[in-house]
């Protein structure tokens, strides 16, 4: 490299996004993804030991898919070539390939190829890197934001290993926020400038896991920010919501404000008003609540004010808890909405909620002994004490049902759980009646 190139580069860096100037260089610098990068995780083994083997990289943007690529360029003592699938083509995966071929004749040295998007490449490109990458003249490192299963050929996913990077916690924003806004060398800390804590709040709820989208955001902020009286740079949560082009919503997570919003929220759906009950979803989702936040209080409602009015309910609440845990934002508001709409909408019913505390009750005022004929007569000498003597089995009998003291003694004649009358509640109730009265 010359003097020219030399310069060309320097100016190249200072001139790159924050984001892309921010990029770690060492696997300490890496903030995130401790799952796959913890010390005692194998990744970080084996990037420590220069012992990678080929591998892809799989997330939503901005989760450090190409810094993790870069770090391993930093450590690595192979040679470390880079081409992106949107614009490269197999000329360009022929010149590194042969470059790669005269490094291990000639030298011994490895070459590890990365390629970003690779999910770009169609099958024949992808088909050419296999031998390649199976007799290890190249090492693959491949990034994508697709679902590798589906978008990568099986036969080199069979040659890799696949590791998921999760959208970035907002602790993890918050800590690259405020390092980049300190950081001289490569952050913006030359133009003094400081970031209230609503406003660290507010970006790091509202970049949803993107690194890059936070760092933009607060570049931004910075740059077109002018100076107040004492000569810095305030980033205000009203500056930050320009940046990155979201309203403030009044939502304090950890004020009266949230706890109003989720009370109302409940409620909503508790007094079947489906409209309101999706307005709070709403705006719990736009000001960046934690969706597993939401889908928790959707089945806790779905149990507690449905309940066996519309067994349902609750059915789809669980599953829509576990979809919302794969599919993430901006998707999962479509599910949640769906839920909440659901729960809203069905039959009300607190009865098993009144039944399970009508029954702590008891437990805590009256001392109770199980039934002889209720005890368990699986074990040697069992009836001699008179364990499980006298039960009779349901299914034995017309209708599976056979009249048979279960409570003990002391509470023999209590009643916890009362059917209502809405629903499949009102059937359930009939068919106990009809038992009770036998």
């Amino acid at each position: 490299m010359d003097l020219f190139d030399y310069m060309r580069e320097t100016n190249k860096e200072k001139d790159a996004p924050l984001a892309s100037r921010m990029r770690p260089t060492t696997l300490d610098e890496v903030v995130g993804q401790q799952h796959i990068i913890g010390k005692d995780k194998l990744l970080y083994r084996a990037i420590r030991a220069d012992k990678l083997s080929s591998v892809i990289f799989y997330g939503p943007p901005g989760t450090g898919k190409t810094t993790l690529a870069k770090v391993i360029a930093n450590t690595t003592s192979a040679a470390f070539r880079q081409i992106n699938a949107t614009v490269a083509g197999k000329k360009d995966m022929e010149e590194v390939v042969k470059e790669a071929k005269d490094l291990r004749g000639m030298y011994g040295k490895k070459t590890i190829l990365f390629i970003d998007e690779i999910h770009r490449f169609n099958k024949g490109q992808q088909d050419y890197l296999l031998p390649f990458v199976e007799d290890g003249t190249v090492i693959l490192i491949g990034a994508t934001t697709e679902n590798p299963y589906f978008e990568v050929n099986s036969a080199l996913i069979s040659r890799s290993v696949i590791f998921e990077l999760k959208p970035l916690e907002k602790e993890d924003i918050r800590t690259l926020l405020r390092r980049a806004v300190s950081d001289a060398d490569k952050g913006m800390g030359s133009f003094r400038a400081q970031i209230d804590e609503d406003a660290l709040e507010f970006l790091a709820d509202m970049a949803g896991g993107d690194a890059r989208n936070a760092l933009n955001a607060i570049e931004l902020g910075i740059l077109t920010t002018e100076r107040g009286a004492d000569g810095l740079i305030h980033i205000t949560v009203d500056v930050a919501s320009e940046c990155i082009q979201k309203r403030v919503v009044n939502y304090d997570k950890r004020g009266d404000n949230h706890y109003d919003i989720i009370s109302a929220f409940i409620k909503s759906m508790r007094g079947s008003d489906p409209d309101a009950a999706v307005f709070y979803l709403a705006k719990m989702l736009y000001a960046g609540e934690d969706v597993r936040f939401i889908a928790r209080r959707i089945m806790i409602c779905a149990s507690e004010d449905v309940g066996n009015a519309d067994p349902m309910a609750l059915t789809v609440a669980v599953a829509a808890a576990q979809a919302v845990e794969r599919i993430g934002m901006p998707e999962s508001q479509i599910i949640l909405s769906q839920a909440v709409t659901y729960v809203a909408c069905a039959p009300k019913s607190n009865s098993a909620c009144s039944a399970i505390f009508a029954a702590n009750e008891a437990v805590k005022r009256t001392s109770t002994t199980v039934p002889a004929h209720l005890q368990d007569a699986h074990y040697k000498g069992a009836s001699k004490l008179g364990h499980g003597t006298g039960y009779k089995y349901a299914h034995d009998y017309p209708g599976h049902y056979v009249k048979q003291q279960y409570l003990p003694d002391e509470i023999k004649d209590a009643r916890f759980y009362e059917p209502g009358v809405l629903g499949y509640e009102k059937q359930i109730g009939g068919y106990l009646k009809k038992i009770r009265e036998e």
